[in-house]
């Protein structure tokens, strides 16, 4: 029997972290944060049902570390499909994002976000 290890084992991880982000499905806006990202796609609460393979429109707020001492907000606009949509018993509606239309240098972004909260060993590189 294999020992399973409770370290990430997806090449792209996953961060367990708050961010704004905006969401245009089939006419509406949803302005939420997301449970969890990583550069492949995201994990999110909406107020209203949105069908698993929905087409949508997807922007994302990065807080990024400048060079200099202060921060700054890189924007990540892609376009993304629903995998995944779940009740929540909280309210709402849990939705699974897939980033399939995104470019590289945005792809880029999310992964240089994440990398800041990873022990330098988990670090991907794209």
């Amino acid at each position: 029997m294999k020992k399973t290890s409770s370290r990430e084992r997806r090449l792209h991880p996953r961060l367990e972290h708050k961010l704004p982000v905006k969401i245009v499905a089939n006419g509406y806006d949803f302005v939420t944060s997301t449970h969890n990202i990583s550069c492949l796609g995201a994990y999110c609460n909406v107020n209203k049902y949105v069908p698993p393979f929905t087409k949508i429109s997807v922007r994302l707020d990065l807080p990024l570390a400048a060079k200099e001492t202060s921060n700054h907000i890189s924007i990540v606009e892609c376009k993304g499909v629903i995998v995944r949509t779940e009740d929540d018993p909280a309210g709402g509606f849990n939705v699974a994002v897939f980033f399939n239309e995104i470019k590289e240098p945005d792809r880029n972004k999310i992964n240089q976000y994440i990398s800041q909260f990873l022990p330098k060993e988990a670090a991907v590189k794209i």
